[in-house]
């Protein structure tokens, strides 16, 4: 997510700015990439899957099983936390940012949610709100650090949200559909975004607590990533090679071979997707193409920017 004009949920310049978002990139982290472009492996602290990463004020985040959190610093990738937001390991399977870029949040199994202050190097952990403790897959905010509202998908086939920052009490929930789980969430505007769920099904919401359906019919493949960017621009990864794009009047299908596809990011006319076998395809505003990486590890996530990085299976990082 970047502003509320261009509210994606990975997007690398999310309220930082294209000159401060530059910046992130610099420093000895930055793989060295090869003449056609393409992605190379850099050296991870960890060999625990990656789920996802973000882009904050600090710097890029990645966080994975086991609850580790990794901070790319000039001198490279390191651990910032092993444990989850409750040191009990708990695995993170989610996160995002403020629109200000200050705050990092994550989620996980056993109802864990943690809030990193990117700035200050403070955890605030709000694990099992409401007293859950079924798995977390995915998180969205939307606000400034400190008045953030959130919205957290739940494996149950809820979802969760805050109007409070996550505070004690603040805590409510909703059942959008028929209790499949929710895998992915994405909002552009403070109350307006779309998840996707394990039937097949896409859902919005302009209140941030209810939801309507909005597809897909007769898909064949589960969804598993969504980019909210408005009620007129969605795109959904899924299985069997497919991509989907509504586009405020019909959805769109793409397909790119067979491999799942866990990720998707499309802003400004381009965007990526990234799956199974260490699959990554780009896409120029009409068409996706395959792009070599070096890694048959299954990726997990990406993030899209002047550097772009994805992350998967084994500890595995991808920058190009």
């Amino acid at each position: 997510m970047s502003d509320h004009s261009t509210h994606t949920r990975r997007s690398i310049v999310k309220a930082v700015g294209a000159t401060a978002a530059a910046g992130l990139f610099t420093g000895a982290a930055s793989a060295a990439t090869s003449d056609e472009g393409g992605l190379e492996v850099v050296e991870s602290p960890t060999a625990s899957t990656l789920y996802d990463v973000e882009s904050t004020t600090a710097g890029a985040f990645a966080v994975g099983s086991g609850g580790v959190v990794l901070e790319r610093t000039a001198n490279g990738w390191e651990k910032l936390l092993d444990g989850g937001p409750t040191g009990n390991g708990n695995s993170v399977y989610g996160a995002d940012v403020t629109d200000d870029g200050k705050r990092l949040w994550f989620v996980g199994s056993s109802g864990a949610i943690g809030e990193y202050d990117v700035e200050a190097g403070v955890l605030n952990d709000h694990s099992a709100p409401m007293d859950v403790t079924n798995n977390f897959n995915d998180v969205s905010v939307t606000g400034e650090a400190g008045e953030a509202n959130v919205y957290v998908a739940g494996d149950s086939g809820k979802m969760y949200f805050s109007y409070e920052n996550g505070e004690t009490g603040s805590w409510d929930y909703t059942t959008p559909g028929s209790g499949a789980a929710i895998n992915a969430v994405d909002f552009f505007d403070d109350r307006s975004g779309h998840i996707v769920d394990g039937n097949t099904s896409v859902f919005y919401t302009r209140d941030g607590g209810t939801w309507d359906k909005l597809g897909i019919a007769n898909a064949n493949h589960n969804f598993y990533g969504v980019d909210s960017d408005g009620f007129d621009d969605v795109w959904i990864s899924g299985g069997g090679g497919t991509v989907y794009h509504w586009n405020g009047s019909e959805w769109v299908r793409s397909d790119t071979g067979d491999a799942t596809l866990r990720d998707v990011e499309v802003a400004d006319g381009s965007g990526a997707t990234v799956g199974g076998g260490g699959k990554f395809y780009a896409y120029d505003g009409s068409k996706w193409a395959a792009q070599s990486t070096p890694t048959g590890q299954n990726l997990k996530a990406v993030l899209r920017g002047d550097t772009t990085i994805a992350v998967g299976a084994g500890g595995t990082i991808l920058e190009g």
